[in-house]
């Protein structure tokens, strides 16, 4: 399998890495406009060819699929020209910067039996599977909410704000999480670096299940966090991306409700309450889990859906639900402001 990229800056770096150590796939082409890039290219993987110009993709033939790992303002016109040229593509985050450009990728995708994958690379973690699995089974209970933070000091973007920046992450975790789409979304941004980009972003939404979820994000923090609670009826569980021995802990802590209206001499519900609310204490717990690098997950799942023909897990659908909630939560903000 022939692959070319688009792009070599901080995360086209890894994708190179990744996909150079995957069997059966050949790196051909980089498409590089920065000369220090371009160099540090040609030092580190002096076989893959370089150029500067996307047609110079297009135009190969024998080049099966396209990495495209470009700033968001550029996904849509690069991975629809890639699209039109019948080659699968991989891109980053977001899929576009609208719900119709999104929209229409996917269907441009499906009309071309094309794989359209995006870089939601935090669906392929371990830890993050491991989470999904533990909700799946029930343990949990009724899961009521779940919280997110990913706060960092710096990675200050020009091109997107906070919220389409770092969001979508936490959105598409949520999505994978509890499988449905909310019914309600509500945001606020606020921004004091530079005007009409926001630097904070606070996002709620709102599930037909009952479920709430709530995430805040920013790159104007002390705290570098990447952390998710779900509370359940049952139990509690935490997620935190930056330990290295305690990504998941499972709380057996709660809060039950008790009928007292059912027990001997209690108090009838008319004169002054049916329910006991008890807080619970139990175990905590810290499970082994066997951790791979997501995106060499990732990458691997890419080349696997190319090959066989299969969907992705974060397939151009995917991307889409990402994207119709990013823009819901962009005109809440304008209204909130």
């Amino acid at each position: 399998m022939k692959v070319a990229q688009v792009g070599y800056g901080y995360w086209g770096r890894n994708l190179m890495r990744v996909l150079s150590s995957i069997k059966g796939v050949q790196v051909v082409l980089c498409c590089e406009i920065n000369p220090k890039a371009r160099q540090e290219l040609k030092d580190t993987y002096p076989w893959v060819k370089q150029c500067e110009d996307l047609e110079d993709i297009i135009n190969r033939k024998d080049i099966d699929a396209v990495i495209l790992a470009t700033p968001a303002g550029l996904h849509y016109e690069q991975t629809k020209k890639m699209l039109t040229a019948h080659k699968h593509v991989f891109v980053e985050k977001p899929l576009a910067l609208s719900v119709e450009q999104a929209k229409e990728l996917v269907e441009l995708a499906e009309q071309n039996k094309c794989t359209l994958m995006v870089g939601h690379t935090f669906l392929y973690n371990d830890a993050v599977r491991y989470v999904k699995d533990y909700i799946r089974r029930g343990e949990l209970g009724e899961v009521y909410y779940a919280y997110f933070q990913r706060l960092n000091l710096g990675g200050v973007r020009q091109d997107v704000d906070a919220l389409w920046n770092l969001a979508p992450h936490d959105i598409s975790i949520a999505q994978y999480w509890f499988a449905e789409p909310p019914i309600r979304v509500e945001s606020q941004g606020i921004s004091f670096l530079q005007e009409g980009i926001n630097d904070v972003a606070f996002l709620s939404l709102y599930y037909p299940s009952g479920r709430f979820v709530h995430i805040h994000v920013s790159w104007l923090s002390p705290f570098k966090i990447r952390q998710a609670v779900v509370i359940g009826s049952k139990k509690m569980i935490f997620y935190d991306d930056t330990s290295a021995d305690r990504k998941v802990v499972i709380y057996d802590s709660g809060i039950d409700r008790k009928d007292v209206a059912r027990e001997g001499g209690a108090v009838p519900f008319k004169d002054f309450g049916q329910f006991t609310f008890i807080k619970r204490t139990g175990d905590i717990l810290i499970p082994k889990i066997s951790f791979r690098e997501p995106l060499q997950v990732e990458m691997q799942e890419f080349v696997d859906c190319v090959m066989q023909g299969k969907r992705p897990l974060s397939d151009g659908r995917n991307g889409l639900e990402v994207v119709e909630i990013l823009e819901s939560a962009q005109k809440s903000c304008h209204e909130n402001r």
